[in-house]
């Protein structure tokens, strides 16, 4: 088993093309919290949702995030009812956050709540939240902190972002199912998403670098020098101290990564870099990327 640490839309891509050489049952996928949030009295989780739209065959995959064909009705309706919502829900999007919303309150975790999901959707890969705890980041504009996934879809893109905010003093713990996929795993992949907001909420987790210590672990950068990155990407790299480069990424990975996988055409340089073409604008380059990890991975752990 392949067990992906996922955020954002770029590992959700990467995944696409791994599952053109994998079987669902063979795909773990643990996916970042730390954007979740309630809308409208709903559970809104963005990262488990696209791994739970992916897999069920319904996900938009021209846009990376919600359900292809969805509709807008409850959205629209709102403002003629006096209500409101910061960034547009699809319908059917909507119904998988209340349910799961619901299942919450009847004192399911979240863990036990994306399982419920995934069974009512005969998916066959193994989809995790990375902790059952709160994880939420918030963005601290100097003037407001807003949830990690409202300045995504909605702040100013010169918004400016002071630093990032864990909401809760401690981190949370990695799931004791988290735990046993990854120690199932013959590897471990990090995806291409964005460090300070997707991926690094999962390894503060608490005891998941010491946990990936002990794993062959793969990282893609999502990074190219040769390439402006979102400046909201960019603005939450220089939020936690770092640029949005792939040395950048490197360095705050740390000392899990076996391998860090970085763009053919970079002009930034990490030493001992794997150098493989990275952009995944189509399920083909997609699934050669995921030819190419798969490749190191059966050699290193053959």
């Amino acid at each position: 088993m392949i067990t992906f640490l996922s955020g954002g839309t770029g590992t959700p891509a990467l995944i696409r093309g791994a599952r053109q050489i994998l079987y669902d049952s063979e795909i773990a996928v643990v996916a970042n919290t730390a954007e979740n949030l309630r809308v409208s009295g709903s559970h809104a989780a963005p990262d488990i949702d696209t791994a739970v739209f992916l897999f069920a065959g319904i996900l938009d995959t021209n846009r990376g995030w919600g359900i292809k064909g969805d509709t807008y009705a409850t959205h629209n309706y709102l403002p003629k009812v006096a209500g409101s919502e910061p960034f547009a829900v699809g319908d059917r999007a909507r119904a998988v956050q209340i349910a799961r919303a619901a299942l919450l309150r009847e004192g399911k975790t979240l863990t036990e709540a994306v399982q419920a999901q995934c069974r009512a959707l005969n998916i066959g890969a193994t989809i995790l939240p990375a902790t059952d705890g709160d994880a939420t980041l918030l963005v601290d504009t100097g003037t407001e902190c807003l949830p990690l996934f409202l300045y995504r879809m909605s702040a100013g893109t010169d918004t400016e972002v002071r630093e990032l905010i864990r909401a809760a003093p401690e981190p949370p713990a990695v799931t004791g199912e988290v735990r046993a996929a990854i120690e199932a795993s013959d590897a471990v992949v990090i995806g291409p998403a964005n460090p300070a907001s997707s991926i690094l909420p999962i390894l503060e987790c608490a005891g998941m670098r010491r946990l990936l210590r002990d794993m062959f672990v793969v990282a893609v950068s999502p990074f190219r020098g040769d390439f402006t990155p979102d400046p909201k990407d960019a603005a939450l790299m220089h939020a936690v101290g770092e640029t949005p480069t792939a040395p950048a990424a490197f360095r705050l990975y740390g000392d899990i990564v076996d391998v860090f996988v970085q763009d053919i055409h970079d002009p930034d340089v990490v030493e001992g870099s794997l150098r493989l073409e990275t952009r995944l604008l189509h399920e083909r380059q997609a699934e050669s990327l995921a030819w190419d990890i798969m490749a190191v991975i059966r050699h290193a752990v053959s």
